[in-house]
């Protein structure tokens, strides 16, 4: 699971049954949206992260396929203020190796992805 507050509230990010999903809040509110996937492939998808810049874009990245002693691909997807998917996505097979995991980070030059 994963949580990160950004000026227009709380998103959570979590795994079930090999898919993310994600919700918002709104700032100052108890209530979240109703629960989103992650846009895609939803197969053997787990260890999601997030990172909201100031302008409220979103970066949610994860890992797909990876397991105990074995690693697997980095995904991404960038979302607007809005909370819609925006062009900026990847996946990149073999990038997160035994037992790691991917951080997602707000940056002056936009998101990183560290792993």
């Amino acid at each position: 699971m994963a949580l990160v507050q950004g000026p227009n509230g709380v998103v959570a990010a979590w795994e079930t049954d090999g898919q993310i999903y994600f919700t918002r809040s709104k700032a100052g509110t108890t209530t979240f949206s109703e629960p989103q996937a992650a846009p895609g492939n939803t197969r053997d998808r787990k260890h999601p992260t997030l990172a909201i810049n100031a302008r409220g874009e979103m970066l949610l990245a994860w890992t797909e396929g990876t397991a105990w002693e074995k690693g697997g691909a980095l995904a991404w997807q960038v979302y607007d203020k809005d909370g819609k998917p925006t062009d900026v996505k990847g996946r990149v097979e073999g990038a997160i190796p035994v037992w790691g995991l991917p951080t997602a980070v707000e940056t002056n030059a936009g998101f990183t992805i560290i792993h």
